[in-house]
């Protein structure tokens, strides 16, 4: 004898099948807002930092001599690193994008964002997305777990050949000195990576030589999106 379904399995399945709207809807709103943006470099780094540490000053330099250098920048809309990246980008005269989502310990999007760059989002994959195939580099700041899984998501991309190369720049050597350390003296020891992926990451410790990493790329390569 077939056992019988609860109502509530059903109610489930539909709601997750009109999710597949809500989706769509998100990456609609991405594709077509973040094409009509000139170069971007995306700035990341924790939430939690406080206007008068020394990251984020230095997160607020950064953008501000990328937007002297011809490009806007890209954040994830909150407070913190984020905060300091569009501030440093609007102080810079230069065009400043906030990807937001809510989270529990975040108020909102902050207000150094070009009001029709603004772009609200419920699912961070969605999200992640506009990030990686909109911007031109990386540059991360000290951040936490979100930040880690933004870094090593664009790392494992370009590693496995899913998208173009960018840049990739630490900004901090003593704080991602540890970090690296392991990647080397761990996952490389053991065979997890291979030397030259090595390469595919950048420490730097001053606004200055951020952007120099960025510039010294498209030296080489055409400024366009990563897939």
């Amino acid at each position: 004898m077939t056992k019988k379904k609860p109502k509530d399995w059903y109610e489930t399945r539909t709601r997750n099948s009109w999710a597949i709207f809500k989706i769509m809807s998100e990456f609609v709103e991405g594709f077509e807002k973040m094409t009509r943006i000139p170069p971007c470099v995306s700035i990341f780094g924790s939430a939690r930092t406080h206007e008068d540490n020394e990251y984020y000053q230095l997160a607020e330099k950064i953008a501000y001599e990328l937007t002297q250098h011809g490009y806007g920048v890209i954040t994830g809309g909150g407070p913190g690193i984020m905060e300091a990246g569009n501030r440093g980008a609007k102080r810079g005269g230069g065009v400043s994008v906030g990807l937001n989502i809510v989270l529990p310990f975040e108020q909102g999007a902050n207000p150094y964002i070009d009001p029709d760059k603004s772009i609200n989002f419920d699912y961070f994959f969605v999200r992640k997305v506009m990030f990686i195939k909109y911007a031109q580099g990386f540059i991360v700041l000290p951040g936490g777990f979100g930040t880690l899984d933004e870094l090593f998501e664009a790392i494992t991309l370009i590693q496995t050949k899913k998208i173009g190369r960018f840049p990739i720049i630490l900004v901090g050597s003593s704080y991602w000195k540890g970090l690296m350390d392991w990647i080397k003296d761990t996952m490389l020891s053991y065979k997890n990576i291979d030397a030259s992926d090595l390469d595919l990451i950048s420490i730097v410790d001053t606004e200055q030589d951020a952007v120099e990493a960025i510039d010294s790329f498209y030296k080489k390569y055409i400024l366009q999106p990563n897939f």
